[in-house]
């Protein structure tokens, strides 16, 4: 009999220090860990998620807006807190809330100071991201000397940490590309450092950094994915554990003859007598349009069925005709067998994608084994 009675996200506390576990493996007692809490969590829970990692000994949080700090920080998490991507409205509130910001930009870096010599700030921490191949954000080498003569000019901030962030680090084609974004920083820091008179935090690599990269590893590394038990390349699925499962149940069965079509559009047509289950998830909950019509599929009693039709925004409809099974029954749309990366991959998109897309609405059922 199935446990699962309506669509749920199971997130598994002892997956996630598995994880952590793992990753902390690869670095040296020195090496502090950083985890990314982000986007809910990767779309989990970013606040059992963080007071987890806090309980277990993480160094440090990063999230990208000001807004995920403050609810971590309304949670009670005492852990430091970087914000990639902070706004200059929300500068003064980042202040309050004694978050840490990234400063990506002259403009970033002009704001900022004037809003925390305003606040009378005396060297409030913050982190300096210089770009190095991302081209995403962050200040470039050249920009050195104009960062030195606004941080002489003010005491109201201090360089927390130097950081920039790997673009291909999984892929070991680009390894030259990824060797030359590791150097180019360890010459602009070099540079910062020499000027500073102090060594901040550096910190470079990302989840697979970590694993392919231990020479980028400096003073700190940045955990995201593979916390969430994913480790962009096959080798390490053995390794890690899927953090999140999502499950549902079969609402109804249907049998349709030949000639019979289903769902908005009529997008599928019975070749054939084929029987088929509706499940209570949709686009509206994190399973997009492009996982129908035999895209993506999920799995019941250990077997594969695949999306039929269109994903409606509440509804899935899935072809069950060779599968033993009943209304009221659970069904897997990712877990530690069958992976959101495995899901996402027959719909040529990422697990992020996937993982991050689970709507609020998705009720959260915590594993907690210890």
């Amino acid at each position: 009999m199935s446990s699962v009675k309506e669509t749920i996200l199971e997130i598994n506390l002892a997956h996630l220090t598995h994880n952590y576990t793992y990753l902390r493996s690869k670095l040296t007692p020195k090496v502090k860990l950083l985890a990314v809490v982000k986007a809910a969590g990767y779309g989990s829970d970013a606040i059992v998620i963080a007071k987890h990692l806090e309980n277990i000994g993480a160094d440090y949080f990063a999230v990208a807006y000001v807004s995920e700090g403050i609810a971590l920080r309304d949670a009670g998490i005492q852990t430091p807190i970087l914000v990639l991507h902070p706004q200059p409205v929300n500068f003064s509130t980042l202040i309050e809330y004694q978050l840490e910001p990234s400063l990506y930009s002259p403009r970033i870096l002009r704001e900022f100071i004037a809003i925390a010599e305003a606040k009378e700030q005396k060297e409030y921490p913050v982190h300096i991201k210089f770009n190095t191949g991302l081209n995403r954000l962050g200040l470039w080498e050249n920009d050195v000397d104009y960062i030195m003569d606004r941080l002489n000019k003010t005491s109201s901030i201090k360089i927390k940490s130097l950081f920039s962030h790997l673009a291909a680090s999984e892929d070991h084609n680009e390894k030259e590309f990824t060797i030359n974004q590791i150097n180019s920083f360890k010459k602009t820091a070099s540079e910062m450092i020499d000027k500073l008179g102090y060594t901040p935090i550096l910190h470079q690599c990302n989840t697979s950094g970590i694993l392919n990269y231990p020479e980028a590893h400096f003073d700190m590394v940045r955990a995201g994915i593979g916390l969430y038990g994913y480790g962009n390349e096959a080798i390490y699925r053995d390794q890690l554990k899927p953090v999140a499962s999502l499950k549902s149940v079969i609402s109804q069965i249907h049998m349709l003859e030949p000639g019979e079509t289903l769902g908005y559009n009529r997008a599928f047509i019975a070749d054939g007598f084929i029987k088929t289950a509706t499940i209570p998830i949709g686009h509206a909950d994190g399973i997009g349009r492009q996982y129908g019509n035999k895209k993506g599929f999920v799995t019941i009693n250990g077997n594969k069925a695949f999306i039929i039709g269109n994903v409606c925004m509440d509804m899935i409809m899935i072809d069950i005709t060779n599968i033993e099974c009943k209304e009221g029954d659970e069904v897997i749309i990712f877990d530690n067998e069958s992976s959101a990366a495995l899901i996402a991959e027959s719909a040529g998109t990422i697990s992020y994608e996937l993982l991050t897309a689970i709507s609020p609405r998705v009720k959260r059922v915590i594993i907690d084994n210890n």
